[in-house]
């Protein structure tokens, strides 16, 4: 038996833009003056990156306490390392007073740990191929997985512009309050600003997100649905959404973390994310060269990465990410010389060593893209903070 919490819950899943979406609702509903709590995953650098209250990471001791409450709860029960995350996130947002609790899924969202919490409203981001070992090797298998985050009589967001059916045959057949993009929301850009249209409010002259790409548009028009969706419990005005959008951050989302030569970081791991992050690199194009470093997962498409991004990068730095289920690099410089034809490639055996080699060939006006996975995202932000 499911136990709601005396807040508002807001799930959000997904293939990508599950961390952006989240930060944009912390943003907004911040910016409105709710004291808000955040669970997501994974982290780069710190576990406590998690959980945040009030935009604050929860400190070691708070966590802490939160993972002796869960431990002292289950009893005999046996909890996975996500479980026990998800706990105990819930329970500093219910000691700290929250006043919603934005919860992001893990995976898939059937059977990930946060959906043992009815969400008031949720959201699935979108939906493509990733994790085709634990959720289906096609869009309709994974979009019904997605799905599972829905609930009866309550408002399940698709901000998908081509979702499949099995997402909307499950939120009809369970009876939830489907709202889609295209059908029940729109939004519409120009170069200077956005405009949000829903059933019952728009909200015009907005200021395109602080995130950078202009798929985050399309992020932002999800979150602004679950905030229509949520408005009587969570009412917030056009100036929050326009403070919120303006400053909201998301670490190794295209994060700049060094210049001359520019560095960017972002945690793009599968195709359609690869396919985000070459329109993003277009919409900003390099003086210069633009140089790769890569690292990659073995159970991820390479494949898809690697030709997603071909046309935008000069040059590729490979490695190897720390982690046991990484792809060796060897094999990545392989599926590089495959999809990226005539591409120079060189191979080092860590993402520090990597980036230090392509700083070391970079030119001023050259840019360095790092991205693959968290892990090697990780490892760079790491690098870069000893470098300061």
């Amino acid at each position: 038996m499911r136990r709601a919490p005396h807040f508002p819950v807001v799930v959000v899943g997904g293939t990508n833009g599950k961390g952006s979406s989240c930060a944009d609702l912390e943003a907004i509903l911040g910016a409105a003056g709710y004291r808000t709590g955040l669970f997501t995953s994974p982290h780069l650098l710190r576990y406590n990156e998690r959980v945040r209250i009030g935009g604050r990471e929860a400190s070691d001791a708070e966590l802490v306490v939160a993972f002796e409450q869960v431990d002292a709860a289950r009893g005999d029960t046996s909890l996975t390392y996500f479980e026990f995350g998800a706990l105990g996130a819930m329970a500093q947002f219910v000691a700290a007073g929250v006043d919603v609790a934005i919860l992001e899924v893990g995976l898939g969202g059937r059977l990930d740990a946060v959906n043992v919490f009815d969400a008031d409203a949720a959201l699935v981001t979108g939906v493509d191929l990733d994790h085709q070992d634990y959720l289906g090797d096609t869009r309709e298998a994974i979009g019904f997985e997605k799905a599972g985050i829905y609930r009866a009589g309550r408002p399940a967001i698709c901000a998908d512009p081509a979702p499949p059916t099995s997402l909307i045959a499950h939120a009809q057949a369970i009876g939830a309050d489907l709202r889609c993009l295209g059908r029940d929301f729109t939004y519409e850009a120009t170069t200077d600003d956005w405009a949000w249209r829903g059933g019952a409010v728009s909200w015009v002259d907005l200021p395109h997100p602080a995130l950078a790409g202009s798929f985050q548009l399309r992020n932002a028009a999800g979150v602004l649905a679950v905030l229509e969706a949520v408005r009587e419990r969570l009412p917030v005005d056009v100036g929050a959404i326009r403070a919120g959008l303006r400053s909201v951050t998301a670490p190794g989302r295209f994060q700049r973390i060094a210049a001359a030569p520019e560095t960017i970081a972002d945690v793009a791991h599968n195709p359609e994310a690869a396919r985000a992050l070459a329109a993003t690199l277009r919409e900003r194009p390099a003086r210069g060269r633009t140089l790769a470093v890569c690292g990659m997962l073995a159970d991820k498409d390479a494949a898809g990465v690697v030709a997603a991004l071909a046309e935008a990068v000069d040059q590729w730095w490979v490695c190897a990410p720390d982690s046991p289920r990484a792809l060796p690099a060897s094999r990545l410089a392989e599926v590089v010389r495959s999809r990226a034809p005539g591409a120079s490639v060189k191979v080092e055996a860590k993402a520090r060593r990597a980036l230090d080699a392509a700083r070391g060939e970079a030119r001023e006006d050259d840019r360095i893209i790092v991205f693959g996975s968290f892990y090697t995202v990780a490892a760079v932000l790491d690098h870069a903070a000893t470098q300061q």
